[in-house]
């Protein structure tokens, strides 16, 4: 599932051909994706203008200018295209189209049909199901060491899994708590509430830079993940851990011998570490 860097990704790039333009003509080429589509859903948006793309955790957000936001999920194998001209015929996947003023079209390609389209009005977006009660964006002002301590605080499940609660923080995923850890030097099967604030302090720089390199680098692309403009990300070939088990990892002195990068389950997920420099 595309995670904070791959959502930010595509609203970045649908933010360069939506922003000021107006959706002259939108098509839905089925009722529902993962639910089912708002009713009239492709007529309130034909003839908005698009004000502003942005991201709340890993949902995309529409602003437009009749004060309605379009939120977007990804799901599993979501992706938005961007193309000078209308594809035709469609892919059998290709299942909502939006086409601007200029001739944009932008279609949304979902094979899964795990995303979402919704239209929420901006004044409720805050207490839209899907947004409410999400913590803090890691790359905002307001999440800080202090924050962090707090929300884990008492916390038993192991910090890996406290991290991918998205009510302690709001993006992060498999991949970059797994790489943030790493940086950090904390080992994901401590308890949450067991951290010392000196490693919590090291922790929340580490998440923010992960984060960053890895926008900077158009975001990871293991199965579905492809860039609006059709490029693949490729933060993947920076990665320190994630799905480098067996293997030694940078700046440590462990090795193939020594066992090397290891991979255990936690809340069914794969977890990727280096019981050498992490404790």
């Amino acid at each position: 599932m595309p995670e904070l860097p791959e959502v930010e990704t595509v609203a970045r790039g649908l933010a360069a051909v939506w922003e000021g333009r107006t959706l002259v003509r939108v098509e839905c080429r089925r009722p529902d994706l993962r639910r089912p589509l708002p009713p009239d859903f492709a007529a309130r948006l034909t003839g908005r203008r698009v004000d502003r793309v942005g991201r709340r955790a890993k949902y995309l957000l529409v602003a437009l200018d009749d004060g309605t936001t379009m939120l977007g999920h990804l799901g599993m194998s979501g992706r938005m295209v961007i193309s000078r001209g209308r594809n035709e015929p469609p892919g059998r996947h290709d299942h909502v189209e939006f086409v601007t003023d200029q001739g944009i079209s932008v279609t949304y390609c979902d094979p899964r049909r795990f995303g979402l389209l919704d239209l929420c009005p901006a004044a409720e977006l805050s207490g839209h199901p899907l947004l409410a009660g999400l913590g803090p964006e890691p790359l905002a002002d307001g999440f800080s060491a202090a924050v962090l301590q707090d929300a884990l605080a008492g916390r038993g499940s192991p910090v890996k899994v406290a991290l991918l609660d998205q009510t302690v923080v709001a993006g992060l995923g498999n991949i970059y708590v797994s790489e943030s850890l790493f940086r950090a030097g904390i080992l994901p099967t401590r308890p949450a509430g067991s951290l010392r604030p000196a490693e919590i302090a090291r922790l929340v720089p580490a998440i923010r830079a992960v984060l960053d390199e890895a926008i900077a680098a158009g975001g990871s692309s293991l199965k579905d993940h492809v860039r609006p403009d059709g490029e693949l990300g490729y933060f993947q070939h920076s990665f320190a851990v994630y799905d480098r088990a067996g293997q030694s990892c940078p700046g440590c002195t462990c090795d193939i011998g020594d066992g090397g990068i290891r991979r255990i389950v936690q809340a069914g997920r794969s977890t990727f570490f280096c019981a050498k420099k992490q404790r």
